[in-house]
């Protein structure tokens, strides 16, 4: 799994920071080009890992975001199409940049070493690696070149 950090997108760290003052955090954004218009898509997640994410926090954000962007694009309200949606329950984690993102939630990952699913809470993650919790006590540190992929664990 490759860890590419968030902020590589141009418009990541300015949306990220105007959410956060709102108690949430900014997973992915994506910002596409179609035609004359512009296709947001923007994924986000409670700053306290036990919330999950409803309608009225995607309305919330939403609702901040968009001015914010249509400023930064330099585009029409009308040539603007954008969703807001939480990470879902089973996200197949994308980047491992996202790690960080959710800690306290619990994971599985497959580790490529032990041909195996790998389940825990996140601990801490940082530029090469994730620490999972994963029984009272006891801690598990996977190389995110070891991680063929990562899932959310819903029950």
């Amino acid at each position: 799994m490759d860890y590419i950090p968030l902020e590589k997108n141009e418009y990541f760290s300015e949306c990220d920071k105007t959410i956060c003052e709102l108690g949430y955090k900014l997973v992915e954004l994506q910002v596409v080009p179609q035609k004359g218009n512009v296709h947001i898509t923007a994924v986000i997640t409670h700053s306290d890992s036990s919330k999950d994410i409803g309608v009225a926090d995607c309305s919330k954000v939403h609702r901040v975001l968009q001015p914010k962007l249509i400023s930064l694009l330099n585009v029409s309200e009308d040539n603007v199409y954008m969703e807001v949606c939480s990470p879902g329950l089973e996200r197949n984690i994308k980047n491992a940049a996202e790690f960080g993102i959710f800690k306290g939630r619990e994971i599985r990952v497959w580790d490529k070493n032990v041909s195996d699913w790998v389940r825990g809470f996140i601990v801490s993650a940082d530029e090469t690696q994730v620490t999972l919790k994963v029984e009272e006590g006891t801690e598990k540190s996977v190389a995110f070149t070891d991680i063929a992929k990562a899932k959310f664990i819903h029950l």
